[in-house]
């Protein structure tokens, strides 16, 4: 048991992110643009489909009616786009 957990802990995720240098010749990752959605504007969801944003709290999350349900979609927004 105690090679087994010395392998496992030896496997674990490092806690910071890696630093890029700009000599590297590999393109550093992009960060996403952050998506603003504003009370009226008409949006698709992957999962919910059509809908219309009735609130906004400023960067956390919007209020989204999609007639057969209001929810609350959290930022980042990844699957919500607007039309």
């Amino acid at each position: 048991m105690g090679r087994r957990w010395r392998t496992l802990g030896a496997m674990t995720k490092p806690a910071a992110q890696k630093r890029h240098l700009p000599t590297s010749p590999f393109k550093a990752a992009v960060t996403p643009i952050p998506k603003h959605f504003a009370a009226g504007d008409q949006v698709a969801h992957d999962m919910y489909g059509l809908g219309r944003v009735t609130e906004t709290e400023e960067g956390i999350a919007a209020l989204v009616d999609f007639g057969s349900a209001r929810m609350r979609i959290l930022s980042p927004y990844t699957k919500m786009f607007k039309l």
